[in-house]
């Protein structure tokens, strides 16, 4: 596929699930550090599958490497901050931090010098910040106050988003598929993730998630299709256009709440919808 906005759509609408997946999970017991690594390994495992399918082998030389830091960057540091900032912050003041992603990731691009959006593309940038510290203000009602070094470590959730949607650009292994780069970044956030799940939780129990199999199966398989879409995305629209799936996921993960969970939201979430 090679239409970056039915990619940004895809990918968002797909992210947008992990909200009311991850919100099924914790009802089943499953610390967030688990699911985590349930998302990473099993997405991982998935696509590197796929990629050996349906990819053609390309050259070995900086994929480790890429790999490492793409997926220490992405996706163990944020997962990490997110957890250990929420019991201090509250989790309507950790889902604006996710929302700030694209904002921080646009400054960077300028920084950086790695495709900057255009004058329209700041403008929906800014647009669709509003509509989603709309949804998140409206959805956690008051946002708890937390102490000055945990907003700080906050903050550093957006910069680290950030930092990955241009490393990746700037470090994309010549010749190397998406579907292969997004297998073996998921799967090099695994040995970090599972220590950080010992940390979290004092260890790495299992059986919450042999309980519900199904839920189990069908993030994995939600995971594996995001991810995929997520690096085609990332290689054709760089790195500004991609941090914007946030925006869609925020809007979905409404939708998803609304019409399969009962969950029911003011006027003013619709409106950020919107």
């Amino acid at each position: 596929m090679n239409k970056p906005l039915l990619l940004l759509v895809g990918t968002g609408a797909a992210l947008g699930c992990y909200f009311p997946l991850g919100k099924l999970a914790a009802a089943a017991g499953i610390n967030p550090a688990l699911w985590a690594l349930v998302i990473c390994l099993g997405a991982g495992l998935s696509m590197f599958v796929i990629a050996r399918m349906f990819e053609r082998e390309s050259s070995q030389a900086g994929l480790l490497r890429y790999a490492t830091i793409s997926g220490f960057v992405s996706n163990v540091v944020p997962h990490i901050l997110t957890f250990a900032v929420i019991p201090h912050i509250g989790s309507g003041l950790a889902a604006v931090m996710f929302a700030l992603s694209p904002v921080v990731t646009a400054l960077m691009s300028f920084m950086f010098k790695v495709r900057p959006p255009s004058l329209l593309g700041v403008l929906g940038i800014a647009i669709g910040l509003a509509g989603a510290l709309v949804i998140i203000v409206a959805r956690n009602g008051g946002l708890a106050a937390g102490e000055s070094l945990w907003m700080l470590m906050a903050i550093l959730i957006p910069v680290f988003l950030g930092l990955g949607n241009i490393y990746r650009t700037l470090a994309w292994p010549k010749g190397a598929g998406p579907m292969r780069l997004a297998s073996l970044t998921n799967l090099a956030a695994v040995p970090p993730l599972v220590v950080a799940a010992i940390v979290f939780s004092g260890g790495v129990d299992l059986s919450p998630l042999l309980a519900v199999p199904g839920l189990v199966a069908l993030q994995v398989a939600v995971s594996t299709v995001m991810f995929i879409m997520f690096f085609r995305l990332q290689q054709i629209g760089g790195p500004t256009y991609l941090s914007q799936i946030g925006y869609v996921a925020a809007a979905v993960g409404v939708g998803v709440g609304v019409s399969l969970l009962g969950e029911t939201y003011p006027a003013m979430v619709w409106a950020g919808v919107a």
